[in-house]
């Protein structure tokens, strides 16, 4: 995605694109990735980049809270933020920390409960946790 492009798309979403945030959008949105901040400071910095931890991770929540990314959390400890934002549903590798991309249509879910009482279904994402196989001795 060009410079360009990012800037209509944040501008589009009503973010004011700041050096600081058009920085962060020029790693985040390059292509169809998952990373979390932690990997867009590293790169951020490999780029002679100046930015701070906090300001990495506002400028994320306000991506997430326009709909120019997904946030994932994959447990407790781990976030990562999804550039691709249609609904798909995700393989997670727990050895690797890796996350693989399942388009929407290869899962069906049925047998849903009944809704609580006041709420309607937003949407569903399924995140499958795989690990390495044990070695047979």
């Amino acid at each position: 995605m060009s410079r360009e492009d990012i800037l209509k798309k944040l501008t589009a979403s009503g973010v004011l694109p700041t050096t600081q945030r058009m920085e962060v959008a020029e790693v985040l949105l390059d292509k169809p990735q998952h990373v979390s901040a932690d990997q867009i400071i590293d790169v951020l910095q490999q780029r002679g980049r100046r930015v701070s931890k906090a300001t990495v991770y506002n400028t994320l929540k306000l991506f997430s809270e326009r709909g120019l990314v997904r946030e994932l959390h994959v447990d407790a400890s781990r976030k990562y933020y999804d550039s691709t934002t249609h609904p798909h549903h995700h393989f997670f590798h727990v050895d690797s920390g890796e996350l693989r991309d399942i388009p929407a249509g290869e899962i069906e879910v049925r047998g849903l409960p009944p809704l609580p009482a006041g709420t309607e279904q937003e949407g569903i994402e399924v995140m499958i946790r795989l690990r390495n196989s044990a070695k047979e001795s």
